[in-house]
């Protein structure tokens, strides 16, 4: 719809400034003919749009120019309602600005909206506190103030100096350069660079930080989804990977599979068990994911891995061996 339209491209101007003809009819996914349209329409509507010429020229809204725009149809109040899931705002400290900013979204609706959208939000719910089976899920715990000193630095672009503890290690300063933060089943990461080489921290093992005045060396505009599935690929691609072969029932293929980097290859072997050939990041990792399907997967090589299981079961056996 065209006033969705026009609407859509007010705020992108409002939010990111200037903007070519070319860049807002790929925004809005219209021509640009189409664009410089909409331009006179607002302009013939009393919206302060200028062009500003040359090579790095474009469209720009008059400085201070505010106004409200508040046309969400109902359809995209419920999506903003359901979409703004607590437990990822948790992650990045922001929960109470997440419950705030649902309440002023709920009363810039229409009266006929409100009632509605609500209503049924209250039959929606995404990411409980626990599954079926009341098991917490459990999202990882930050301090107020290290998160409040990591968002301040990501969001005005300035280097940040944390105290960070790698696994097994003991914690120390270093000085980074924020990229921006991402949040993946309740696990919050801040990715950076340091001394221009990628880092990803996982924001839990921060023990404190604090923002500094210098800028963060970074580029202007990042693409977040892509900054992410680049590392991961890196990070899957890294380490001491394993292959491991695995005999399996084939109901728990898919809770093995979930857990592998890759799977090498597969055979469903006379008696409708499969044989798997699966990667795992290490060996504890391996070990880990043949464990958790207890008699419904064996190990069958490496042979350092049936002995390590061997040796699990043992000596939980040995636990259980006589009465309590």
């Amino acid at each position: 719809m065209r006033a969705d339209r026009l609407v859509s491209l007010v705020l992108l101007l409002r939010q990111r400034g200037r903007l070519s003809a070319a860049t807002l009819a790929r925004e809005l996914e219209v021509s640009t003919r189409t664009v410089l349209r909409d331009i006179e329409a607002l302009s013939a509507a009393g919206v302060p749009v200028h062009s500003e010429r040359g090579r790095h020229g474009g469209f720009a809204l008059l400085p201070g120019f505010r106004t409200e725009l508040t046309g969400l149809n109902h359809d995209e109040a419920l999506a903003l309602l359901i979409a703004g899931s607590r437990r990822g705002a948790q992650a990045f400290g922001l929960g109470s600005a997440l419950a705030s900013a649902m309440l002023k979204v709920v009363d810039a609706l229409p009266p006929g909206y409100r009632d509605t959208a609500a209503g049924v939000a209250e039959r929606l719910l995404v990411d409980p506190e626990t599954d079926l089976l009341a098991r917490p899920l459990t999202a990882d715990e930050v301090p107020d103030d290290v998160l409040a000193a990591i968002r301040g630095a990501v969001f005005a672009g300035r280097k940040l100096r944390i105290r960070y503890a790698p696994e097994g290690r003991a914690a120390a300063w270093r000085t980074v350069d924020p990229i921006g933060l991402v949040t993946v089943r309740d696990k919050g990461y801040l990715l950076a660079a340091r001394d221009g080489a990628d880092r990803t921290y996982r924001l839990s093992r921060v023990r404190a930080a604090e923002e500094l005045p210098e800028p963060a060396q970074r580029p202007e505009r990042v693409d977040l989804d892509r900054v992410w599935q680049e590392r991961s690929a890196r990070f899957r691609s890294g380490g001491d990977q394993v292959a491991v072969a695995v005999r399996i029932t084939p109901r728990r293929r898919e809770e093995l599979v979930g857990t592998a980097l890759a799977v090498l290859a597969e055979d469903v072997e006379p008696d409708g068990r499969l044989r798997l050939e699966a990667a795992f990041q290490d060996a504890r990792h391996a070990e880990w994911a043949v464990w958790q399907l207890a008699t419904d997967a064996e190990a069958l090589t490496p042979e350092w891995l049936r002995t390590a299981l061997r040796d699990r079961a043992a000596a939980l056996a040995a636990r259980y061996a006589s009465p309590s």
